[in-house]
């Protein structure tokens, strides 16, 4: 019996831009099994299937039997999608951790390298369309690095609050989180990026460099156990808050 076993594997490994080295390593099979898997030199074991099929959320049954990469309607990720959107009526969030961030500047726009971001859902949100970003460094703090960003997607920079913060996706600057100061003068043909910690200066981006807004919504953080504040902290972190006013309020004055 003549099946698609083969022919799938390497439509999935490829979906997922995996060399067959790194396919073989994830099934912890050697990378030869996969190239005579894929050129049907070879059935792949039913515990390989498995593994793939807990991978990629598949049943024996459509690694077996099915082209997933049939033309038209009713492709693996025409139903991943699907799937996802009946699923449940709470917002979706895709994930975008550091290591994924080169390859987010470049697949942004390609629904086939979204669909294999991590998804999970937050209840207290309200519909739209929200993604979710990793940062690091120390330029927004309070905010440790580390922390995650849910941001909602922002259509037009008209739509841009002053002072609020963003996730900023630019050509040059690629994935950045910062309060946004939009220039009047210069008719929003350039905006400045403000950090929390005030040891960063503001600098200006080219609104034409832009690829995406996202206003930030929440913040996920992990625990750190031994972090206690006491008064002198407190003390600190107020004059934070306090130079960045000052901050804030010189830039207003000076684009104003």
């Amino acid at each position: 019996m003549t099946t698609y076993a083969g022919k799938n594997l390497k439509y999935l490994r490829k979906l997922r831009g995996w060399t067959q080295a790194q396919m073989a390593d994830k099934l912890g099979i050697k990378r030869s099994l996969i190239g005579a898997y894929e050129e049907s030199r070879a059935e792949p074991r039913i515990d390989v299937l498995t593994a793939i099929g807990q991978i990629f959320k598949l049943s024996l049954d459509e690694l077996f039997l099915e082209d997933l990469d049939q033309p038209g309607e009713g492709t693996y990720l025409d139903r991943r999608r699907a799937l996802m959107m009946a699923s449940t009526t709470e917002a979706k969030v895709q994930f975008v951790p550091v290591k994924a961030a080169a390859g987010y500047l470049a697949g942004y726009e390609d629904n086939e390298f979204l669909d294999e971001l991590n998804t999970f859902t937050l209840p207290m949100l309200a519909p739209g369309f929200y993604r979710a970003f990793e940062i690091v460094g120390d330029s927004m703090l309070p905010t440790p690095s580390g922390s995650v960003v849910v941001g909602e997607k922002v259509e037009h920079l008209n739509d841009v609050k002053n002072n609020n913060a963003y996730i900023v996706v630019s050509r040059s600057n690629g994935i950045v989180y910062k309060r946004i100061v939009r220039n009047n003068k210069t008719k929003d043909q350039q905006v400045t990026l403000v950090s929390d910690n005030p040891i960063y200066e503001p600098y200006n981006l080219d609104s034409i460099d832009i690829m995406e807004i996202w206003k930030a919504q929440m913040i996920i953080t992990k625990i750190d156990k031994h972090q206690r504040w006491d008064v002198g902290q407190m003390a600190g972190l107020a004059g934070v808050v306090n130079n960045l006013q000052q901050e804030v309020a010189s830039l207003k004055k000076q684009i104003s």
